[in-house]
């Protein structure tokens, strides 16, 4: 205890790190007080209150609430995270793209200009939809069309908005701003789940409570443990000359490849995908009572048939975001270029095969892991969880505050270390997502 109050001393006494705690922290109160301001127009009285599974309920998750209470900020970031991804994937489809991501920092911010751009028009049509079909009629004290007309204008200037702060976050906060917003949104949430989980037990579950709130504490330990572990390669970097003989270069480092190198965008993709199945057997439920009960299968997370077919789903993404997201022969190259090896295996060629098939051999349990944490929610709701509680034992919403809190200890750490301060781990370092290859 005494070093947890040293250590938040020497925080707080660095200018530079108190004044991006401050920062982050007045960002974040005004982006949680957007999430209560309701939309013009609307009777926030007659709104209905969304399940918390399926894709409404995640994305409902992620802005704090801010889409069941259509607030001015209802849709979050999520539109620039939609734009981001599908200029990540042009980035390995069309050239075009592909030479603005190595052109470096010109580049860059082309990229994050498009991205921003795209971002409108993403939530204008993202917007439109959710104010057509999530608000019922009797909610809108004005015409619906001239609601409508002006609703995705707000929309899109509340995720703008949205999408600034998280940038300020980064600059001016403690980094990672798109993330932390996401992060706060589902961290909102958790007081209300647990305080109705504790209501629910009432004093004859109280044991029954601890013993869910110790197995949601193993759980977080076992998520922290897939999403930090790495699989070392070594490399060796041969000795050159330079100048007067000075010989640079020889030192041993490696390439970390890490178990779950795709991060929570499987779980994102599966999840959007999930109510296909759904929505088409519900087309012929009055015409077949196969459909009819396919319906009522895909309609509730909880169902066997829901949870195989999005672990499934989860383990394909897997595969498919790790495969664009690392690519074996452009780490080969870049290690030849710089006059490195992995001990053992030739350069060039040899060494992306070598680093595909450990990649591949890593990436299977990693998927299947993966795959586990998605459905721990619906195990923990048929044991008797209350969703709201349930949706902490796993999923999106777990991977998402591990990940970020590690990155903030990790920004928060590197700030004391500089300083010569010790450091927040007794042993060891914390390691955030974005580890890359070092030299």
């Amino acid at each position: 205890m005494n070093k947890l109050i040293t250590t938040f001393k020497h925080i707080f006494s660095i200018e530079e790190l108190r004044g991006r705690i401050l920062n982050t922290m007045l960002f974040i109160a005004f982006f949680r007080l957007g999430s209560y301001i309701v939309l013009p127009g609307v009777d926030a009285t007659k709104l209905s209150q969304p399940s918390d599974g399926g894709l409404f309920g995640l994305l409902n998750m992620f802005s704090g609430g801010a889409l069941s209470n259509a607030s001015v900020f209802a849709l979050g970031i999520m539109p620039y995270i939609s734009a981001s991804i599908a200029i990540q994937l042009l980035t390995i489809a069309l050239p075009y793209f592909q030479k603005m991501q190595k052109d470096g920092e010109s580049g860059r911010k082309k990229l994050n200009q498009i991205t921003r751009i795209l971002t409108i028009f993403v939530t204008a049509a993202q917007g439109f939809t959710y104010l057509q079909v999530t608000i019922p009629t009797e909610a809108i004290l004005v015409d619906p069309w001239f609601f409508r007309l002006y609703g995705v204008a707000i929309l899109v200037g509340g995720t703008m908005f949205c999408m600034w702060l998280g940038e300020k976050i980064t600059d001016k906060g403690i980094g990672n701003g798109i993330s932390m917003l996401i992060m706060i949104g589902i961290v909102s949430r958790f007081p209300a789940s647990i305080l109705q989980e504790a209501g629910s037990r009432g004093m004859a579950g109280a044991l029954l409570f601890i013993i869910e709130v110790i197995a949601l504490f193993f759980i977080v330990m076992g998520a922290i443990m897939v999403t930090q572990a790495v699989r070392r390669i070594p490399v060796q970097y041969a000795k050159q000359v330079v100048g007067s003989n000075m010989a640079v270069g020889g030192e041993r480092q490696y390439i970390p490849l890490k178990l779950n190198a795709s991060g929570v965008m499987p779980i994102i993709f599966a999840q959007a995908l999930m109510f296909i199945p759904g929505l088409v057997a519900q087309s012929f439920a009055d015409k077949s009572e196969f459909a009819s009960s396919v319906a009522q299968s895909f309609g509730d997370f909880t169902t066997w048939q829901y949870n195989v077919l999005f672990a499934f789903l989860i383990i394909v993404f897997t595969f498919f975001y790790t495969a664009i997201s690392i690519n074996p022969t452009q780490i080969s190259d870049d290690m030849k270029r710089g006059g490195g090896f992995v001990p053992g295996v030739k350069p060039g060629e040899e060494t992306a095969g070598f680093i595909a098939s450990i990649l591949d051999r890593i990436t299977l349990p990693g998927a299947v892991m993966l795959s586990i944490i998605a459905i721990l929610p619906a195990i923990a709701n048929l044991f008797g969880v209350t969703r709201g509680f349930a949706s902490f034992f796993g999923g999106t919403s777990l991977l998402i505050l591990v990940g970020v809190v590690l990155d903030t200890l990790q920004q928060v750490e590197s700030y004391l270390l500089m300083r010569k301060y010790e450091g927040l781990m007794q042993s060891g370092r914390v390691k955030g997502r974005s580890e890359v290859i070092t030299r």
